[in-house]
């Protein structure tokens, strides 16, 4: 139980009690001046001692210049003044910044100007006037809060010492409250407890929002509690909703002859098998290889044809796009689409005939792309192989089709190669996974590691998102059509965070060449390579990709893809688990009827939706990563370990184990020898009086001091 001052008075004071609601009334009202009577009705304000405190808020109000005084005695709020609106994003700290369409800047937001606003929602801003000169961040309050980002919670519940009411902690570090819980409210939660709160009220004059417990999840210790809580926490779906799986169960999935031989190219004699992790579920991807007569190849890149089921109108697809991506957890996948679509119907399982959307090209030794087809297709997949199935054969070990793998491994190997003498980079990140027991806990980790396969695999998927990408966007002559289409695009990198890369991996005898696009790849690929199996390797790496700009979906193509070095590049052979991809086909086919192109407006707005659901996923699949690593650790606490330090705060140092690549932290408050201060500059904590150095890449000794599975959270104590 947490050291709580247990207060059963959510507190209220009178100081500008009506400030925000006599705001909100103007804002609803903007083109009318309301008297203070208006006002008061407005609130229902009744009584005597209320209608003083009403005066004297709205002179406070006309003294901040927030309202004015149009007429004597009447007032609107102040248009000369700016009031946006935006999407806040609270700091651990308290502060926050709200984040303004328009607005090159995010307006900063000091911890006591926040209001009622909770992580995630939309709010009204008041922008103050800048008085200082130069560019300066823009600075301001909340005034309201327009659209809550979500009314359901997680959190560790805590009964008062009588029993009273309680409180739900919060398990966001950028929730700064906790929820305020009477006993009638309680629904049987016991403190210690794992639960779901949902918000009720949280007036202006109160500290506390109020809640009521609307579910017991747990314990916090068990895995699948957490995995359930992260997935509430980030305001991703847990089941589909009863009608929607009905619709799902509902649908013919059975494969039409007249629907083949009328609208698609079959092409089910062509061999055709997928290449996917040993624990693969759904099979969204197929290549299909042969040789022409000509001694050129036609392959095959086969998409499972979700449109051809999801279809405009219907429930799920309104699901498809609320959700508009796979979560994938350490112990779970959360899909897109309900199973009968994602594992059966859209699946490319062996030995079944599939509707396909399809890009088939014919290709020379040289993997010169010389014609490119593109339609729906039938397909029928003869094989499925696992990554490692297909590494044995390509490491020349005998197995079917053998000649197919081989051809297809080495025309990737030349598109691969294609691609970073054009410019991409590679990160060949290290992935870990945890090996679970029959209750989802972690005994054991392994690393993923890219290899032929994985390549193969990636490079031809490549290609069919750069060409369909091109098809749409571009005419005959290969110029700019302007047609509406999804893109991903991914913008060059800051130029000040390259710097301090190139400065800071300086020390390790490694350099960057900054002179223009083409020369950072590739010396940011040869970095890469020179770290490889070093043990600054994956600290460098790390720092590497933070230096990049993050990728999203855009009908804007203005900067292409940088990370791929490719003009036009799409997301077209996930749709299974991304709905960006389903856009993509869809358009994809109404240009090849012969469409005109839509409107840019909606399909943005479903790229802006899609690339916020994702960054939701990533940041809940990091967390159950690190809950993950945390659990792990546990049984390690108290032993000692060598690690290396990827990152320095004022606070403390950040120390990874490379066996398992969890990462804790050393407090500067626990490190006794010294007394140590934060040297920014070179990345380091020094002491004062031993003048002992401990910078970023240093090997340290370290032992498991605590395992802070609430917080998801290491603590390490410095040995040396």
């Amino acid at each position: 139980m947490s050291k709580r001052k247990f207060n059963s008075k959510n507190k209220r004071s009178t100081s500008g009690k009506f400030n925000q609601k006599i705001l909100e009334v103007l804002l609803k009202n903007p083109n009318k001046l309301l008297n203070y009577k208006q006002i008061a009705s407005e609130l229902k304000i009744t009584n005597i001692i209320d209608r003083e405190i009403l005066i004297k808020d709205l002179q406070a109000l006309l003294a901040d210049k927030k309202i004015k005084e149009s007429d004597r005695g009447k007032f609107k709020v102040n248009a000369d003044q700016h009031y946006l609106m935006g999407t806040i994003d609270i700091t651990q700290s308290g502060s926050a910044y709200v984040t303004v369409d328009g607005l090159e800047q995010d307006v900063f937001i000091q911890k006591n100007k926040k209001k009622n606003a909770l992580q995630g929602d939309v709010v009204r801003v008041y922008l103050y006037p800048n008085k200082k000169k130069g560019n300066h961040r823009p600075e301001g309050e909340v005034i309201d809060v327009v659209k809550r980002f979500k009314t359901l919670y997680t959190g560790i519940f805590e009964k008062s010492p009588k029993g009273k009411f309680g409180f739900v902690v919060m398990d966001n570090r950028s929730l700064h409250v906790d929820f305020y819980i009477p006993k009638d409210k309680f629904n049987n939660a016991e403190t210690g407890d794992k639960v779901v709160v949902e918000l009720k009220d949280w007036p202006l004059d109160t500290d506390n929002p109020f809640g009521e417990i609307v579910e017991v999840l747990g314990r916090p210790d068990e895995t699948s509690v957490e995995m359930h809580a992260i997935l509430l926490e980030y305001n991703l779906p847990v089941n589909f909703p009863e009608e929607v799986e009905r619709e799902a169960q509902e649908l013919d999935v059975a494969i039409d002859e007249e629907e083949i031989r009328q609208n698609r190219r079959d092409m089910r004699d062509v061999v055709t098998f997928t290449i996917d992790p040993k624990d693969a579920k759904d099979f969204d991807d197929a290549l299909s290889i042969r040789k022409l007569e000509n001694g050129n190849w036609e392959i095959g890149v086969h998409i499972a044809d979700v449109t051809h089921y999801v279809r405009p109108g219907t429930l799920l697809e309104q699901e498809a796009y609320n959700r508009a991506t796979s979560v994938y957890l350490v112990d779970r996948v959360v899909p897109m689409l309900p199973e009968n679509l994602s594992n059966v119907a859209c699946s490319l399982r062996p030995n079944e005939d599939k509707y396909t959307f399809s890009a088939v090209f014919e290709m020379d030794d040289k993997a010169r792309v010389l014609k490119e087809w593109y339609g729906r297709t039938a397909t029928h997949s003869n094989r499925r192989f696992t990554y490692e199935e297909a590494q044995e054969i390509i490491e020349g070990a005998d197995g079917d089709f053998k000649e197919e793998i081989l051809t297809l491994d080495n025309l990737a190997k030349i598109l691969r190669k294609d691609r970073m003498k054009a410019g991409a980079i590679t990160f060949d990140k290290v992935e870990v996974k945890f090996e679970l027991d029959e209750n989802d806990n972690p005994v054991g980790t392994y690393f993923k590691i890219s290899k032929d396969s994985n390549h193969l695999i990636e490079e031809f998927m490549l290609l069919c998102n750069r060409k369909v990408s091109e098809f749409v966007s571009t005419d005959k002559n290969k110029k700019p059509n302007n047609n509406t289409f999804v893109y991903r695009v991914h913008d060059d990198p800051d130029p000040e965070k390259l710097q301090d890369l190139k400065l800071f991996i300086k020390q390790f005898g490694y350099t960057l060449d900054l002179r223009d696009r083409l020369s950072v790849t590739r010396s940011m690929n040869q970095l890469l390579a020179d770290v490889k199996g070093k043990p600054e390797e994956n600290l460098i790496e790390t720092l590497a990709v933070r230096t990049m700009s993050k990728a999203k979906y855009s009908t804007e193509n203005d900067v292409g893809h940088y990370g791929l070095a490719f003009q036009y590049y799409s997301h077209f052979t996930s749709p299974i688990r991304r709905y960006p991809d389903m856009m993509a086909h869809r358009l994809l086919q109404h240009y090849l009827d012969g469409g005109k192109s839509p409107a840019a407006a909606p399909v943005e707005e479903k790229c802006i939706h899609s690339s916020a659901r994702e960054k939701l996923a990533t940041e809940a699949e990091r967390d159950s990563i690190k809950f993950m690593q945390v659990k792990y650790m546990e049984q390690f606490v108290g032993e000692e370990f060598y690690g290396f330090i990827t990152g320095v705060q004022e606070y403390g140092i950040f120390v990874e184990i490379p066996e398992t690549r969890c990462e804790g932290m050393v407090r500067l408050r626990n490190m006794e020898s010294d007394s140590f201060y934060f040297d920014e500059k070179n990345y380091s904590i020094v002491g004062r009086k031993s003048g002992i150095t401990y910078q970023l890449g240093d090997k340290v000794m370290i032992r498991v001091a605590k395992a802070d599975l609430r917080n998801k959270q290491l603590d390490f104590e410095l040995l040396g």
